[in-house]
């Protein structure tokens, strides 16, 4: 046997015996809880949160994972509220603190609809519900005397019986419905009430009270099309008294969140730089009385992701992504300099909610060790209040750290770098390179494990797991996220090479066992490497990626988002440029295997992206397999599809990196016998009881 194959046993020996109990492996990921949404109580002494309930595989109904509320004190006693095969989202405090409300639909019911909870006990109490539609959003009066909701219109019901008479025709793009503000008392409601909608141009997409009661702050865009959303909302100040629009705050490109300051006279923004800046993440301030609006922190190096201003003075408090960490700070509308309350490098903060007296925040907040728990702020003290999978206390995890280099053309790039458990310098290890999508996105230094991202259970089988932040990716300014427009692949990805490189040069990733693996534009570069960088990935993982710029153009819902801040031309400007640019196009040279998988209702990138790889790859000799998944989308929702693909994504890893097979891993995964198993264990503990 050579020196390399009595490595890769030796290797693949380890991975077999990394996968005790007091690692991370790929068993424990549909397991893992985390908090989805936070909210502090006026008080400040509470936060109402909810937490993620993994379905259990092969045993629950295939589905996405419940969602549970929760309630604790900012010592971390957590009590229940609403528990089970429940799904609870839109949480808001009463102005009193007395009760919780949320959105939900439970068993026996058509749609969703506002429920609340007593603080201190007592069984849940219907609100209100619409007639005959569910309630998308609400947003409850700073008095707690009005209410405003969001819903879609109510079906007419004749189109039930049409298309059971099978008058199923659709006219693409065509026939959407918009999304409806309603305004009402918040009063209890026994039946489903029927509302007159006011009265704005447009799909409405969210809203804000002011804090006098009079005023509402309204998001729309011009239709329900998600390009629309992505490139033509507007935010509008509505008075209440008349229901008239008195001004619209004008700014170019993507729109996230605004909000009314505590005395009225500003409005905070998240907002782009410009129609072509690919991402929300400028702060911006508006005077209510004149419309004008400005950069508040211009040239910031990083990406502004959530606001809320305080109650007794005139601060507005930010999270913002700084590079691979996250801050919490405050600033004052009359400087352009903020004050760090949460410094880099704590935790990856998100959701941010303030107490009345303003002493007390709460976030959301993940680290390299767990996934998002609740904090809450006071000060400069930062403190979890929440421990969602204490199991996990017991698990041995690898080193992580972000690292920077310089791409060949001096362009300063980086990433996250999860070491292999139990590393030991001077040993050269198979890696994994995860690419994110967008490109308007970027790698945090936090929690880097999920179903289709190796991180810490990768690294517990012998693997080096990076997660790059190419040139295009968020995280340090307008600048750098522009910096691979009009290039598609090009610089792009060959960041992607100087880095691999750049971890080979370090002594510790082999170069003939790098492989790579991504979804949407992380699926572009999946391909990507598989054909025009074949020579140097031993293996990919296509996920819901591109494989033909010009079909791709054609067969998406963003294409004038694709034209504004990712290719800056269309096809028809270029086609043989969009043609190169294609995975398709090198498929003849690659000899890397290909592992394609793709959710068969993915509106963003259509499935057939996946077919068309496939085929070429296939045609002409290339190892290649495709794996569809029924009923997901732009990534996969359901527990079974997660599960499915993650055993996926590490058996192709193993097979080329760990074992050096030549040949394909079996198609079949034995989820009969797990089934099986499953169904002996029940009956057993059933006969016992």
């Amino acid at each position: 046997m050579s020196k390399l194959k009595s490595l890769v046993a030796l290797m693949s020996l380890a991975s077999v015996s990394a996968l005790a109990s007091d690692v991370i492996t790929v068993e424990d990921i549909p397991k893992i809880k985390s908090v989805r949404s936070s909210v502090i109580s006026p008080s400040g002494d509470y936060v109402a949160f909810t937490r993620s309930l993994p379905r259990e595989l092969y045993v629950d109904k295939n589905g996405s994972s419940y969602s549970e509320l929760y309630i604790t004190d900012t010592k971390g006693n957590v009590r229940p509220f609403i528990t089970g095969k429940v799904n609870v989202g839109g949480l808001e405090w009463s102005v009193d603190g007395k009760f919780v409300y949320f959105l939900a639909k439970f068993k026996g019911e058509k749609f969703t609809q506002l429920y609340r909870i007593p603080v201190d006990g007592g069984e849940r109490q219907k609100v209100m519900g619409l007639k005959d539609t569910s309630i998308s959003r609400y947003d409850i009066s700073p008095d707690g005397k009005q209410i405003a909701l969001l819903a879609m219109p109510a079906k007419d019901k004749s189109e039930k019986k049409l298309k059971e008479l099978g008058f199923k025709a659709e006219v693409y793009e065509m026939g959407l419905k918009n999304k409806q503000l309603f305004i009402t008392d918040l009063a209890l409601q026994s039946k489903p009430v029927k509302l007159d909608a006011v009265t704005i141009a447009g799909y409405v997409s969210d809203m804000n009270w002011a804090a006098d009661n009079e005023k509402l702050l309204v998001k729309t865009q011009p239709t329900a099309l998600i390009d629309d959303s992505y490139t033509k909302a507007q935010w509008h100040v509505m008075n209440l008294a008349n229901q008239k629009v008195t001004m619209s705050i004008a700014t170019e490109g993507k729109l996230g969140t605004a909000e009314f300051s505590h005395n009225g006279k500003h409005i905070a923004v998240i907002g782009a730089e410009d129609k072509h800046d690919p991402a929300t993440g400028r702060l911006y301030l508006a005077d209510v009385k004149t419309g004008e609006i400005k950069d508040w922190l211009p040239k910031f190096a990083g990406h502004v992701t959530d606001i809320e201003w305080s109650h007794k003075s005139n601060k507005l408090n930010f999270i913002a992504n700084v590079g691979t960490e996250s801050i919490v700070a405050n600033i004052k509308p009359n400087s352009n300099s903020y004050k760090t309350q949460v410094k880099a490098g704590k935790i990856i903060a998100s959701s941010l909610s303030v107490s009345n007296s303003d002493k007390t925040l709460s976030v959301k907040g993940h680290t390299a060790k767990h996934p998002n728990e609740s904090y809450i702020v006071r000060g400069k003290k930062l403190t979890k209040v929440t421990n969602s999978n204490p199991w996990l206390n017991d698990k041995r995890f690898a080193k992580q750290e972000s690292i920077t280099m310089k791409a060949r053309d001096g362009v300063e790039v980086g990433g996250i770098l999860v070491y292999p458990l139990d590393y030991k310098e001077g040993q050269r290890y198979p890696l994994i390179m995860q690419v994110h999508g967008g490109p308007e996105s970027h790698e945090k230094n936090g929690w880097v494990t999920a179903y289709s991202k190796p991180g810490q259970m990768g690294a517990a089988r012998g693997y080096a797991v990076f997660y790059p932040n190419y040139r295009g990716s968020t995280g340090k300014g307008v600048e750098y996220s522009k910096l691979g427009q009009n290039d598609y692949a090009g610089a792009e990805f060959n960041d992607l090479v100087d880095m691999k490189n750049h971890l080979v040069e370090m002594g510790l990733v082999d170069t003939k066992r790098v492989g790579i693996t991504g979804g949407s534009y992380g699926g572009y570069a999946s391909a990507w490497a598989a054909t025009k960088l074949t020579e140097h990935f031993a293996a990919s993982v296509m996920f819901v990626g591109i494989s033909n710029q010009l079909s791709k153009f054609g067969t998406t819902d963003i294409s004038n988002e694709m034209h504004l801040v990712h290719a800056r031309s269309y096809p028809w400007d270029k086609w043989q440029y969009y043609l190169e640019r294609s995975p398709i196009y090198w498929a003849h040279q690659s000899k890397t295997p290909l592992l394609i998988m793709h959710g068969k209702d993915d509106p963003r990138v259509h499935p057939a992206q996946s077919m068309e790889m496939y085929r070429y790859m296939k045609v002409q000799g290339k190892d290649v397999r495709l794996v569809y998944y029924p009923g997901e989308g732009h990534g996969n929702r359901k527990a079974a599809a997660q599960y499915d693909y993650s055993l996926r994504l590490m058996r192709w890893m193993d097979n080329y990196l760990m074992d050096g097979n030549k040949d394909m891993p079996a198609y079949e995964l034995d989820h009969k016998a797990k089934l099986d198993a499953k169904k002996a264990k029940a009956k057993k503990e059933d006969e016992s009881k």
